[in-house]
């Protein structure tokens, strides 16, 4: 199926102009253009975008989902280094959810004290 820009901008809450910023950069490759020049999207561009947004979501740097669609253009045999970099970014991610539980812990830690604080504040 092909969709404009606007339909992908309606699918993926991208604005248009991330969606032309991830193109630029060469997140989106190989974009087909109709005979007026338009970006046609298709359902794998869509795939795509879901993707560099998940990974953009949760704090992967440009560089590197980059280097992860330059590997995906190189071919199959590149899945084990692909695979790996997803893998330390999933390690990465829980070691920020661990981090933020900590943290959570101390403001609850923190709350608590206040809810039994009757008269001075500090």
């Amino acid at each position: 199926m092909a969709y404009s820009i606007k339909n992908v901008v309606s699918v993926t809450g991208l604005t248009e102009h991330t969606i032309r910023y991830y193109e630029k950069c060469g997140l989106l490759v190989n974009i087909s253009r109709n005979k007026n020049g338009v970006r046609v999207f298709t359902d794998d561009d869509i795939f795509w975008i879901e993707i560099i947004k998940c990974l953009k979501n949760t704090g992967m740097k440009i560089e590197d989902i980059k280097s992860i669609v330059d590997l995906s253009l190189e071919g199959d045999h590149t899945c084990e280094e692909r695979k790996n970099i997803l893998l330390q970014h999933r390690k990465n991610i829980l070691e920020q959810i661990e981090n933020l539980y900590k943290n959570l812990n101390k403001l609850d830690l923190k709350i608590a004290w206040y809810d039994n604080k009757e008269s001075s504040c500090k």
